[in-house]
């Protein structure tokens, strides 16, 4: 269901600037700066969006009490300080699941790679694609706005994949599952380099589409399986911290990389991205998944039963 809502709002999202331009004809004055008109409107209207989201949800939400509002009571009064929750957080991350140690490097891999792809995509293909000459050109601000379309393209992709995911998983398990997804995604990248025609560009994101929708469930649902269940909120929350990092890395390196490794070249950086989640693919691959075996070992079980009774 997350990543069913997520790619839905993001279609309408990534083709907003292709809206505005082609339905709404907003795209005058795109060619006197470098980040279109368009693109910076659809911003505008995100955070008006965003903030009504918010909002509705405050005004609209009720919060239902705790079952037991003694035990609720208690527990305020007897709040620890924060240098202990740090300690207790410290402490957690110390003794990590052997599963949650294990996908930390495929989550890292796997963000680093979409951030390449959210960063240097649409000017990628408003250069390469569309043979945008600088940013005041038309053609930059049609391959921009093309390069949201292709956003859309994955998103929507992510919402019709997000129904077929828990019975792919149960064929053939989710590691599995989250590898294939992967390699979809990394190989979606990667053959941005070779395509020069927008419309056979929409095909990379199915690839890309396939991933994202993996991302936002199988590895929670793997990890889920390996955690005691009285850390659960507190592990669940490290592991926002393998999102977080490749977050910080793509914030404070990747100009750096790109003025002086890469040339500037923002399809170098995409493909780059294809490689980091093939990287992880195959580093999904040593990952245990307790929930998994248990899963196996009960229908094993079963089988067992059920032979014996001769059924």
């Amino acid at each position: 269901m997350q990543s069913l809502f997520i790619g839905l709002g993001a279609v309408v999202a990534s083709a907003l600037p292709w809206m505005l331009t082609n339905w709404f004809h907003l795209g005058a004055g795109a060619a006197r700066h470098a980040i279109p008109f368009t693109v910076r409107l659809s911003f505008y209207i995100g955070a008006a969006v965003f903030l009504a989201a918010v909002l509705w949800t405050i005004f609209t939400t009720k919060e239902y009490p705790p079952e037991d509002m003694e035990a609720f009571q208690r527990m305020k009064e007897d709040k620890r300080s924060l240098s202990t929750n740090a300690a207790e957080i410290l402490d957690s991350i110390a003794k990590m699941p052997k599963t949650m140690r294990q996908l930390a490097p495929v989550q890292i891999l796997t963000w680093l790679g979409l951030f390449c792809m959210w960063l240097y995509f649409p000017v990628a293909v408003a250069r390469n694609v569309f043979a945008a000459p600088d940013t005041t050109s038309p053609l930059y601000s049609a391959g921009v706005e093309w390069g949201g379309i292709c956003f859309g393209l994955y998103s929507a992709v992510c919402f019709v994949f997000a129904f077929f995911l828990p019975s792919i998983a149960r064929a053939i398990g989710r590691k599995h599952t989250h590898s294939l997804c992967l390699v979809a995604g990394g190989i979606g990248l990667i053959s941005v380099a070779f395509i020069h025609n927008k419309y056979v560009l929409l095909l990379t994101m199915v690839g890309v589409g396939i991933a994202w929708a993996s991302t936002l469930s199988m590895p929670y649902s793997v990890l889920a399986g390996s955690l005691p269940k009285e850390k659960t909120g507190v592990y669940m929350g490290i592991f926002n911290f393998f999102i977080v990092t490749p977050e910080i890395i793509a914030s404070l390196f990747f100009g750096w990389v790109m003025n002086h490794l890469l040339g500037n070249n923002r399809l170098t950086a995409v493909v780059a991205g294809g490689c980091f989640m093939l990287i992880a693919a195959l580093l999904m691959q040593g990952v245990l998944d307790p929930g998994e075996e248990k899963i196996k070992v009960e229908a094993k079980k079963d089988h067992k039963q059920l032979a014996a009774t001769g059924i």
